[in-house]
């Protein structure tokens, strides 16, 4: 279940696998996401991402938007992960969902762990640093930061922005 998370999170945030593991958030955000859908949403939303044919990389991520981000049920799920991932909170789950499939006890708007903002994602996307976390260099914010992907040779930018999955 593990493995398949990762890649999971990997394919739908655009960081490969051992810049996730890197983190050390993996087992935390598996785990929180366990508690608050469940084993069993969890075990369908795995499920769904295996059943992915191969592809292009155009079709696996119209693949990913119509199985997954596409499903009401599913869609909602991985998008938090998504947000997990990036920016560090769990977004409680919309009405919409709780409605069909159950409110859920621990489904609140929180941060999992302590060092989920600073390993937030989004601050590597954006080639920065978390601000009052994580000491860049004194007078290392007097340049603006550089954003991988708009430099020349680098990944692009959509890469590191998979916005068009949710």
């Amino acid at each position: 279940m593990r493995a398949t998370f990762l890649a999971l999170s990997a394919e739908i945030t655009a960081f490969k696998p051992f810049e996730l593991e890197g983190t050390g958030l993996t087992d935390t955000y598996l785990q929180t996401v366990e508690e608050i859908v469940g084993r069993d949403i969890v075990a369908e939303l795995l499920g769904a991402y295996r059943e992915l044919a191969g592809g292009t990389e155009a079709e696996r991520r119209e693949q990913l938007r119509r199985r997954i981000f596409g499903s009401e049920k599913l869609g909602p799920v991985a998008r938090n992960i998504v947000k997990l991932w990036y920016i560090g909170i769990w977004y409680q789950l919309p009405r919409d969902w709780t409605d069909a499939y159950g409110a859920r006890p621990k489904d609140v708007t929180f941060t999992p762990n302590a060092t989920a903002y600073m390993e937030g994602l989004l601050w590597k996307a954006a080639g920065a640093h978390p601000p009052g976390a994580k000491a860049p260099g004194y007078g290392s914010w007097a340049t603006p930061p550089r954003i991988p992907g708009l430099d020349a040779g680098s990944e692009t930018a959509a890469r590191r922005f998979p916005a068009k999955l949710l």
